[in-house]
C-alpha cells in the first residue's frame, strides 16, 4: 500500500513536469508554424507520456510495440515539420522528456526480444526532435545533449532491470529452499512416526504370545500412526514437487508450537522487548505440517521484530485455535519499518515464509496494526489437500 501511494505521489509529479515543460513549449512558439501543427505535436506529447506513466509488468511486449509506433510517429513529425520550421521555437520539451520515460521505461519492463528495437526507435526519436526548431547548427548541439540523456534513460532502465531480475532469482531461490526445508521437516516427522509403527510392530508379536488382548491395543496405536503418516505422506508429495529439490540436505529437528514458550523466552532473554504467549484453545494437537508452520510464523516475525523494530518495548503472539484453523499473530508496538529503497539490502524472510504458509493452503499478511505498531497475521487451516 505504501509503495503504491508512493507510485501515485511520483505520477503526479511526473505530469507535473510535463504540464510546465508544455506551457513552456507553447510560449516558446510550439504554435508559430499553425494550429494545426502544434496541436499534432501537443497530442504527441500527451500519447508519449501515457506510455510512460502508467505501471508496466515485467516482460511487457504491447509496452515496446507501442513504443516503437510513438518512436517512428515522433520521427515521422521531425521529418514532416523540418522544412516548414521557421527557426527560433523550442521543439518540444515536453515530448522529448516523455520520450525519455519511454526509454527507460522500455528498458526496464519491455520483453528482451522487443525492447531492442523498440529503444533503437525511440533514442532515435529522441536524438533528432530539436531538428524541429528549423536551426540545423545551433540544433545538432541539442541532438547530441539529447542523445546522451537517452543513454543515461536506457543505462538507468537496464540498471533496475538487472535489479528486479536479481531480486526476483533471490526469491525463487528463498521460495525453493522453504518449500525444501519443509519437506525435510515432514521427512523426520514421518520417520518418527515409522520408527514407532516398526517398534509397536515388533512389542505386539512379543505381547501376542504373553497377553493377547493387549494385541488390539497395540494394533490401535499402529493403526493411528500409520494413518496419520500417510496423511503427512501425502502433503510432503505436494510440496515435493520441484524435482530440482535437494533430498540429500541435512535434516532438522522439528520444532512447532509446544517449543513456543521456549522460543519467546529465549527471545526476552537475548535482549529482545519482552514477549508474551496468549494461547486460545487446544493448539497443541494440530497436525505437524500447522505446528512447524506456526513456530515459523512467529520465529521470523520475532527476527523481523528485532531487526526492524528496535524501538518497540513489547511483543505480543496470540495463538488461537478455531474449528477449521489455527491463527497466529504475532505484533509489536514499534513503528512501522520504512519502504525499502533499491539500495537497501533485500529481505527475503517473509518471501520464504508466505511459500510455507502457501504450501499448507494458509494465508499470511503484515503490515500497521490497528493501534500502530507492526503485526504478521497467519491462518492455518487444519485440514487441507494436495490437488
Amino acid at each position: 500500500m505504501m509503495n503504491h501511494t508512493l507510485f501515485r505521489m511520483g505520477q503526479l509529479s511526473a505530469l507535473g513536469v510535463l504540464a510546465l515543460l508544455g506551457i513552456l513549449d507553447v510560449q516558446g512558439g510550439l504554435m508559430s508554424e499553425g494550429a494545426a501543427g502544434g496541436l499534432w505535436r501537443v497530442a504527441t506529447a500527451v500519447a508519449t507520456a501515457a506510455v510512460w506513466l502508467p505501471a508496466h509488468r515485467p516482460g511487457s511486449v504491447s509496452l515496446p510495440r507501442v513504443a516503437i509506433l510513438l518512436g517512428l510517429h515522433s520521427v515521422a513529425l521531425t521529418v514532416l515539420l523540418y522544412p516548414y520550421s521557421s527557426g527560433g521555437s523550442l521543439w518540444g520539451l515536453a515530448e522529448s522528456l516523455a520520450l525519455l520515460g519511454v526509454l527507460m521505461v522500455v528498458a526496464r519492463r519491455g520483453r528482451a526480444r522487443w525492447a531492442a528495437p523498440a529503444v533503437a526507435v525511440v533514442f532515435l526519436a529522441v536524438a533528432v526532435l530539436p531538428l524541429r526548431t528549423g536551426l540545423f547548427t545551433e540544433a545538432v548541439v541539442f541532438c547530441l545533449i539529447q542523445a546522451l540523456g537517452g543513454a543515461a534513460a536506457i543505462g538507468i532502465g537496464v540498471y533496475l532491470r538487472m535489479l528486479e531480475g536479481n531480486r526476483q532469482r533471490a526469491v525463487d531461490a528463498v521460495r525453493a529452499e522453504q518449500r525444501a526445508e519443509f519437506a525435510r521437516d515432514l521427512h523426520d516427522f514421518i520417520a518418527h512416526h515409522v520408527t514407532g509403527i516398526v517398534v509397536q510392530a515388533q512389542g505386539a508379536k512379543f505381547i501376542a504370545e504373553q497377553d493377547p488382548k493387549r494385541v488390539l491395543l497395540a494394533l490401535e496405536q499402529i493403526e493411528h500412526a500409520g494413518a496419520e503418516t500417510m496423511a503427512s505422506m501425502r502433503r510432503m508429495v505436494g510440496v515435493l514437487r520441484d524435482p530440482e529439490s535437494r533430498p540429500d540436505a541435512p535434516l532438522a529437528p522439528v520444532a512447532g508450537v509446544p517449543d513456543l514458550a521456549a522460543l519467546i523466552d529465549q527471545f526476552t532473554a537475548a535482549g529482545g522487548p519482552p514477549a508474551r504467549l496468549h494461547v486460545d484453545g487446544d493448539v497443541a494437537s494440530v497436525p505437524v505440517e500447522v505446528s512447524t508452520s506456526a513456530y515459523r510464523v512467529v520465529m521470523e516475525a520475532l527476527t523481523n521484530t528485532r531487526q526492524h523494530a528496535r524501538e518497540a518495548t513489547a511483543v505480543d503472539v496470540w495463538l488461537s485455535r478455531t474449528p477449521s484453523q489455527l491463527l497466529v499473530r504475532v505484533a509489536n508496538d514499534g513503528p512501522a519499518p520504512r519502504p525499502p529503497t533499491p539500495r537497501d539490502r533485500p529481505g527475503y524472510g517473509l518471501v520464504g515464509l508466505a511459500e510455507r504458509v502457501r504450501a499448507v493452503g494458509g494465508r499470511i499478511t503484515a503490515g500497521p496494526g490497528v493501534d500502530g505498531g507492526w503485526a504478521v497475521d497467519a491462518a492455518l487451516p487444519l485440514e487441507w489437500s494436495v490437488s
